[in-house]
């Protein structure tokens, strides 16, 4: 266990700075969370797809924790297993846009002559909501996990294309750029080596706000019924099943509610973790910072 800790001092300020606790829990949380969901069927005490008409919309108890649906399904099994299609669609969604938005990115903000047709085409997409037009992408594709994710990828690499290039812009008239340029070396070199480590900052902290965005843009379009299958547990499903039960049986939808905002909630609080890691100037204030209260303490001293 020393050896653990000793290694997180020998990585403090890097990749996930799990130290701190504000990013050690949502880290965590979310890493207990996908364990839960891929053992699921395993520990969980009541079978999900158990339903028993008698124990209907029955209240948290010690045998249901979180009581029981309309069906009297467990809504605890329900819940968890829940979270695999919504943290599949998320993490889905998350990493083709960041592929996507990164390389037209990076084209449009290293060769002028593109930027132009590119971003024209990134604002025409931006000017329409991203759920909006993730809704009438679905209502045209059909409701599925891979229409969902489809429709979802199309609403939110724009954005990823827009933080990188203007990450690009910054980067791309640095010195040690400008020198590899003049040395000869092909535009796709300076851009794998030169310029993408320098803009990953971005490009991580929006990959993390855009899965849980997904998260979000999937309850969303699954309440409304255009999303997942209703047979497909998600917890969008289960808040659309749940609504009309809101005044009879509020642990019905509360706990799903529950699920969803802890859930988008780490994933911001990592985000913003991982902004600090990356980012070297957040490093080097922070080393300032000590050198100034280094030297105050020789000062009082």
């Amino acid at each position: 266990m020393q050896e653990f800790y000793n290694f997180l001092d020998n990585k403090k300020g890097d990749v996930f700075m799990l130290r701190r606790k504000r990013n050690l829990i949502p880290f965590v949380f979310l890493i207990l969370l996908f364990l839960a969901t891929m053992t699921a069927t395993w520990w969980l005490p009541v079978s999900p797809s158990f339903m028993d008409s008698s124990l209907r919309l029955m209240a948290p108890s010690a045998e249901y924790w979180f009581g029981t649906d309309h069906f009297g399904r467990d809504i605890f099994g329900q819940t968890i297993i829940a979270a695999r299609v919504s943290l599949l669609v998320g993490f889905t969604v998350a990493a083709l846009s960041t592929i996507m938005g990164t390389i037209t990115g990076l084209i449009a903000g290293y060769y002028k002559k593109l930027d132009s047709i590119i971003m024209r085409i990134i604002d025409g997409m931006l000017a329409f909501p991203s759920l909006l037009l993730a809704l009438a992408l679905v209502a045209a594709l059909g409701g599925s996990v891979t229409n969902i994710i489809i429709a979802l990828t199309f609403s939110f690499w724009p954005v990823m294309t827009r933080v990188v290039r203007s990450s690009v812009l910054q980067v791309k008239n640095i010195q040690y750029v400008e020198a590899a340029k003049t040395s000869g070396i092909k535009d796709p070199v300076i851009l794998s080596r030169y310029i993408l480590p320098n803009v990953m900052s971005p490009i991580i902290v929006q990959g993390t706000f855009i899965f849980a965005r997904s998260i979000l843009a999937e309850a969303a379009l699954s309440f409304l019924g255009v999303g997942v299958e209703p047979s497909i547990p998600t917890w969008g499903n289960m808040l659309q099943e749940a609504q009309i039960y809101i005044t009879t049986a509020p642990w019905f939808s509360i706990f799903p509610g529950i699920f969803i905002v802890v859930t988008v909630l780490a994933l911001n609080i990592l985000g913003d973790g991982l902004r600090d890691a990356f980012d070297p100037y957040a490093k080097g204030k922070k080393k300032v910072k000590k050198q100034m209260f280094k030297q105050r303490k020789q000062y009082a001293s």
